[in-house]
C-alpha cells in the first residue's frame, strides 16, 4: 500500500488484515506517510491525510501527533479543511490538553463568521470539548447568538449554552433573559434548544427556578398546540407530533410544578388531556405517556389525576415490551406508600410479573409485592409469595425469605399461621435465611405455649425429611430439647397422631450430629438438646450419657467445651442437673426501652432456670432466695464467685417503709458511729433533664456506702422512679429504701437512695445503674456504668 492511498483503500487493506500483527503494520506505514506530509509545508491533501487519522484514532491507535495540524486546519479560511479540522479537535483534543488554549482564538472568530455553517462548527465544537476559561472567554458571543434572527443558529446556541451553564454555574444568570424569549419562536429546534436550557438553568438555582415559574402557561400552550396538532411531515413520529420536544416540556414542568399549586394547578388540565389522548399502542406514545405519569406523580396534582397516572402504570404492566414493564414497577414502587390503594387494583398483575423470565423484572415484581401486603390480603398475597419462593432463582431467594418473614411479623392472622409462614420459608429456603432468623422464631415459639405440642411436632417431622437446611435445623433441635416431653407424649390434637419413641428421637438427633451436613453451630444446637433429654426420658439416659463422653474429644473447641460441661453435669453436679436443664422461661423480645424478658417499670424477677453456657454448667448452684444478677450486664467478673447467702450482686429497692435487713446488713453497720465528712457528690446521669448524682463514704476495708440523689429539672412531673443495680459476682450488694418513686418538677424534691457494698475479695469495684421512670405518659429506662467511686 503506497502512501498516498485514498481513505477508502486504507479502510479496505486495514479490514482484509488476516492478523492483528498485520493490521499493525498497515497502520503504522500510513501513519508513518500521515507524519511526513505534515511536515511539508505546502500540503494539498491535509484534510485528507487528517481524516485518516481520525479513523486510526477510532480503531484505538495513538493519534495525538495530528493535534497541532487540527489547530492549523480550524485557522484556515477554506471551509472543507476547517470542518475536518474542527471533527478533530472534538475528537483529538479536550480540556485537558494545552492545544485546546490555541483554539479558542479562531473558535472567537468563527462565531463571527458571515457563514451560518462556519458558525454551526464554531458552536458545535465549543459544545463538546470547552475548558471552563474557554466557556468564560466566550459566553458574550454564544449570548449574542441566542437572540439572532437565524433558527439554525440560534438552536446549535442553546445547546452550546447549556454546555456552558454545566461547566461553569455563576454565568447561568447570563443566558436566562435570552432563554425566556427563546419560547416564543415557532421553529421546533429553538423550542427544543430553549427548554434544554430552562431545564437546566432551574436545576441549577432555586431563584432562577422561581422566575421561570411564570412560564407555565407559555410551556403549557406549546403543549397543547402539539397535542391537538394535526399531521405534520416534519415532526410527525409513529402518529405522535415532535415527541422528543413533548418529553422535554413534560419533564420542564416536572420542575416547574414540584412543591408549587399555583404551577401545579396551571398544568393539571393539560396532563389530564395528554394522559386521555395519546396513543398507546407504540412505543413512542408510551414514552410520552410515562413522562406525564412521572410529572403527575411529582407535582402537586389533584387526586383524580393521580389516580389516572396509576392506571396508565397499569395499562404498562400488560404490554408485552419487558422494558415498560420494568420501569412500570420502578414507578409504582415509589409511590406505594403514598397512593396505597391505587396501586392496589393492579395486585393481580403485579404478581403475574413474578412469572416473568427476565430476572430484573422479577426482582421488581418481588420488591412491590413484599410493599403491598397488608392485613387484609395477607393470606393471598403469602400464598402467592410462598409460590414464587419454591420456584424463584437462588439470587432472590434471601431477599423474598426475608420480605416474607417482616410481612407475616407485621399482619399475621394469628401465632400459629405465623409459625407454620416460618416454618414453610425454613423447609424451602433455609439456607438463604438471615442469621437472627433463628433466634427471633425460638423467641416467637416460646411466647406461644398453648402451641409448643403442634410446634414441636410439626418441627420434628420436618427434621426427619430434610436435614440439609441450616436454619429449621436448628430451630427444631432446640424446640425437640425444651419439648421434648410433650413430643413423646403423642397428644398434640392439631397433628395426625404418631407415636415417637424415645429411641426415635435420639436417632434423629445423632443423625444430625454425625451428618456431613451440619454446621458446629448446628451441632451444638443438637448436643445441647440431647442433654436437655436427659431431664425428660427415663429409659435412656446412658445413651444420652454415651453420646455426650463422644464430644468430650472432638476436634471443635465449642463442642468439646460443651461436652466436658455436660458430662460434668452427669457425674460430679448430677444432683444439680434437673435444675440446670430445666425448660427456658418465656423470652420478651426486645423493644427501644425494654431489656429482655423485663418491661419497663418493672423490677427484676427472679429468673427460675438458667441457661446453660460454656463456663458455667461448673458453678455451684445459688440459694433459692437470691435475686440473680440484673440480667448479667456486667458479664463475668474477674473475681470467681462465692457461694453465701449475699453472692450474686443485684437486688430490687424494697418499697418505701418496708423492712430491710439482711444476713450481712448488722456485720456491714460496725462501724456506723463513725461518720467522716462526706465527700463532693458526683454528677454520674444526665439526661433529658433527669441528673443522678453520686458520694461514697467507706466504711471498712472491704465496705462502702454510696448514696444516689436523684433530681428533675424538668417541667413535668415524674412517676415511678426507680433504680436498680448491679455489681460484679463477688461483691456484696444491699439496697436500702429509698426515700420515695417521684421526682416533681423543676427540682421541687429529690430522691435519695443508700446502696452498701461490700468488696471481700477487693476486686476492681464497678457498678451498673439502671434508671426507669415515667414522664408524660411514657416509660423510659436507661443505664449507666459506674467505674470509679469518690473516696474508694
Amino acid at each position: 500500500m503506497s502512501p498516498s492511498v485514498p481513505l477508502q483503500e486504507m479502510i479496505r487493506a486495514i479490514r482484509s488484515a488476516r492478523t492483528q500483527c498485520e493490521e499493525r503494520g498497515v497502520i503504522q506505514r500510513e501513519c508513518a506517510a500521515i507524519r511526513a506530509q505534515f511536515r511539508q509545508a505546502d500540503n494539498g491533501g491535509r484534510s485528507h491525510n487528517l481524516a485518516k487519522l481520525l479513523y486510526v484514532h477510532m480503531l484505538g491507535y495513538p493519534a495525538h501527533f495530528g493535534q497541532m495540524e487540527c489547530v492549523r486546519m480550524i485557522a484556515s479560511p477554506r471551509y472543507n479543511e476547517k470542518r475536518v479540522g474542527y471533527l478533530g479537535a472534538m475528537m483529538l483534543l479536550d480540556e485537558k490538553q494545552d492545544a485546546s488554549l490555541l483554539i479558542t482564538n479562531s473558535i472567537k472568530n468563527d462565531l463571527a463568521h458571515s457563514n451560518q455553517y462556519v458558525q454551526s462548527l464554531a458552536l458545535c465544537t465549543l459544545a463538546c470539548m470547552g475548558s471552563a476559561e474557554m466557556c468564560r472567554d466566550l459566553a458574550p458571543e454564544i449570548d449574542r447568538l441566542l437572540r439572532a434572527s437565524n433558527s439554525y443558529i440560534k438552536k446549535k446556541a442553546a445547546l452550546c449554552a447549556v454546555h456552558i451553564v454545566r461547566k461553569v454555574h455563576d454565568l447561568g444568570e447570563l443566558f436566562a433573559p435570552a432563554a425566556r424569549s427563546l419560547l416564543a419562536e415557532k421553529n421546533h429546534g429553538v423550542l427544543h434548544g430553549a427548554v434544554v436550557l430552562i431545564t437546566e438553568l432551574c436545576e441549577r438555582n432555586t431563584e432562577t427556578l422561581e422566575k421561570f415559574r411564570k412560564t407555565v402557561p407559555d410551556l403549557v400552550q406549546i403543549m397543547k398546540g402539539l397535542v391537538i396538532s394535526g399531521y405534520s411531515p416534519e415532526h410527525d413520529v409513529a402518529g405522535i407530533s415532535d415527541p422528543f420536544l413533548q418529553v422535554r416540556i413534560l419533564r420542564l414542568l416536572r420542575i416547574l410544578g414540584r412543591n408549587n399549586e399555583t404551577a401545579s394547578d396551571a398544568m393539571n388540565d393539560l396532563l389530564a388531556q395528554v394522559a386521555t389522548n395519546t396513543d398507546s399502542t407504540k412505543t413512542v406514545g408510551n414514552a410520552v405517556l410515562y413522562e406525564t405519569v412521572l410529572t403527575v406523580l411529582d407535582i402537586k396534582s389533584e387526586s383524580g389525576l393521580r389516580v389516572l397516572a396509576v392506571n396508565i402504570l397499569g395499562r404498562f404492566l400488560l404490554n408485552n415490551d419487558r422494558n415498560i414493564r420494568y420501569i412500570a414497577m420502578t414507578s409504582l414502587q415509589r409511590i406505594v406508600g403514598t397512593d396505597h390503594n391505587a396501586v392496589q387494583r393492579h395486585r393481580g398483575t403485579i404478581v403475574d410479573c413474578l412469572k416473568d423470565q427476565d430476572a430484573s423484572v422479577k426482582r421488581r415484581a418481588l420488591d412491590l409485592s413484599l410493599a403491598l401486603v397488608s392485613a387484609s390480603n395477607i393470606r393471598s398475597m403469602m400464598k402467592e409469595l410462598l409460590l414464587f419462593l419454591s420456584s424463584c432463582p437462588p439470587e432472590l431467594r434471601s431477599q423474598a425469605a426475608s420480605g416474607i418473614f417482616n410481612a407475616a411479623e407485621r399482619y399475621a392472622p394469628s401465632q400459629r399461621w405465623h409459625i407454620d409462614t416460618i416454618l414453610h420459608v425454613l423447609t424451602t429456603a433455609g439456607g438463604d435465611v438471615r442469621d437472627e432468623t433463628v433466634p427471633n422464631l425460638i423467641q416467637l415459639i416460646t411466647n406461644q405455649s398453648e402451641l409448643h405440642c403442634y410446634t414441636v411436632n410439626k418441627l420434628y417431622r420436618a427434621l426427619l425429611t430434610d436435614i440439609s437446611q441450616p436454619s429449621l435445623v436448628q430451630v427444631a433441635c432446640w424446640c425437640i430439647g425444651e419439648y421434648g416431653d410433650l413430643l413423646l407424649r403423642g397428644e398434640c390434637q392439631d397433628t395426625e397422631p404418631v407415636q415417637v419413641t424415645e429411641d426415635d428421637v435420639l436417632d434423629a438427633l445423632e443423625t444430625v450430629l454425625q451428618s456431613h451436613m451440619s454446621s458446629p453451630a448446628t451441632r451444638g444446637f443438637a448436643l445441647t438438646a440431647t442433654m436437655k433429654l436427659s431431664t425428660r426420658i427415663t429409659d435412656n439416659v446412658d445413651r444420652i450419657r454415651s453420646i455426650v463422653s463422644i464430644y468430650g474429644s472432638c476436634i471443635d473447641v465449642e463442642l468439646q467445651q460443651r461436652a466436658v460441661e455436660y458430662n460434668a453435669l452427669f457425674k460430679k453436679y448430677d444432683h444439680m442437673r434437673a435444675a440446670v436443664l430445666e425448660r427456658m422461661p418465656v423470652i420478651e423480645k426486645n423493644s427501644p426501652g425494654h431489656t429482655n424478658g423485663e418491661s419497663a417499670g418493672e423490677v427484676v424477677r427472679e429468673i427460675p432456670a438458667v441457661k446453660v453456657k460454656p463456663g458455667d454448667a461448673l458453678l455451684p448452684q445459688q440459694p433459692a432466695n437470691q435475686v440473680c444478677d440484673l440480667l448479667d450486664l456486667l458479664g463475668a467478673s474477674e473475681e470467681p464467685p462465692r457461694p453465701g447467702p449475699a453472692a450474686g450482686g443485684a437486688a430490687p429497692a424494697p418499697a418505701a417503709g418496708g423492712s430491710s435487713s439482711s444476713a450481712g446488713g448488722d456485720l456491714l453497720d460496725l462501724l456506723g458511729g463513725l461518720e467522716p465528712a462526706p465527700l463532693t457528690p458526683a454528677t454520674v446521669y444526665d439526661k433529658d433533664g433527669v441528673t443522678l448524682t453520686l458520694s461514697s463514704e467507706k466504711q471498712s476495708d472491704s465496705g462502702l456506702t454510696v448514696t444516689l440523689t436523684a433530681s428533675n429539672a424538668t417541667d413535668s412531673d415524674i412517676s415511678s422512679f426507680t433504680l436498680q443495680a448491679a455489681v460484679p459476682k463477688s461483691v456484696q450488694l444491699h439496697m436500702k429504701a429509698p426515700s420515695g418513686d417521684a421526682l416533681p418538677a423543676r427540682g421541687a424534691a429529690k430522691v435519695t437512695q443508700m446502696v452498701v457494698l461490700n468488696n471481700p475479695n477487693k476486686v476492681n469495684l464497678k457498678m451498673r445503674l439502671r434508671v426507669s421512670y415515667t414522664s408524660r405518659g411514657s416509660n423510659v429506662q436507661d443505664t449507666v456504668q459506674i467505674d470509679s467511686f469518690p473516696g474508694h
